[in-house]
C-alpha cells in the first residue's frame, strides 16, 4: 500500500510538472516568427513616441516580463526587445499609468485593446485607423487569459 501511494504520489507530482511545463511552452512553440531586427528597426524610425519597457515594475516577475523599445505611429506600434512567452497577450492603450494588476485592473473598462501580440523577441501590430494617440500615454501589455500584468510604459 506504501508503494502505491508513493507512485500516485510521484505520477501526480510529474503530470502537474508536465502541464505547467506545457502552458509555459506552448506559446513558444506555436508563435509565429518574430520581424527581423532590421525591419523592427525601420519601422520604429517613423515614431510619433517611444518608451522603453523594462522588467523592474512591481506587477512584473520572472515570468512575465517585458524589456525594449515600443515605439508608436500612427499606423504602426513596433516593439524592439523582447518579452516573457505566453498565452493569450493583448496590447492595451490606457490613459493611466498601469505597473501591476490591481492599477490595469482598475482602469481597464476604459482601455483600448489594439490587438493580440503574438511574437516575443519583438513584434508590430496596426494601429486600428482613428485612433487618436493623444489621447492615451501608455502601453500595456497584458495576459488575457490569466489576467496577468506583463509590462508597460508610459510614452507621453
Amino acid at each position: 500500500m506504501r508503494r502505491f501511494i508513493i507512485g500516485l504520489f510521484t505520477h501526480g507530482v510529474a503530470l502537474a510538472i508536465g502541464f505547467a511545463l506545457g502552458i509555459y511552452l506552448l506559446p513558444i512553440l506555436t508563435a509565429p516568427p518574430s520581424p527581423d531586427s532590421a525591419m523592427l528597426e525601420e519601422k520604429a524610425q517613423g515614431a510619433l513616441f517611444s518608451a522603453e519597457l523594462t522588467r523592474d515594475l512591481p506587477g512584473s516577475d520572472f515570468l512575465h516580463w517585458g524589456e525594449g523599445t515600443i515605439s508608436l505611429s500612427a499606423t504602426e506600434i513596433v516593439h524592439t526587445g523582447a518579452l516573457s512567452p505566453g498565452p493569450d497577450y493583448k496590447l492595451y492603450l490606457t490613459k493611466e499609468f498601469a505597473d501591476d494588476e490591481d492599477s490595469f485592473n482598475a482602469i481597464k473598462a476604459d482601455a483600448l485593446q489594439l490587438g493580440d501580440v503574438k511574437t516575443f523577441g519583438g513584434f508590430i501590430l496596426a494601429v486600428p485607423e482613428g485612433t487618436d494617440l493623444e489621447s492615451y500615454n501608455t502601453v500595456v501589455i497584458w495576459c488575457e487569459s490569466f489576467g496577468e500584468f506583463i509590462t508597460a510604459a508610459k510614452y507621453r
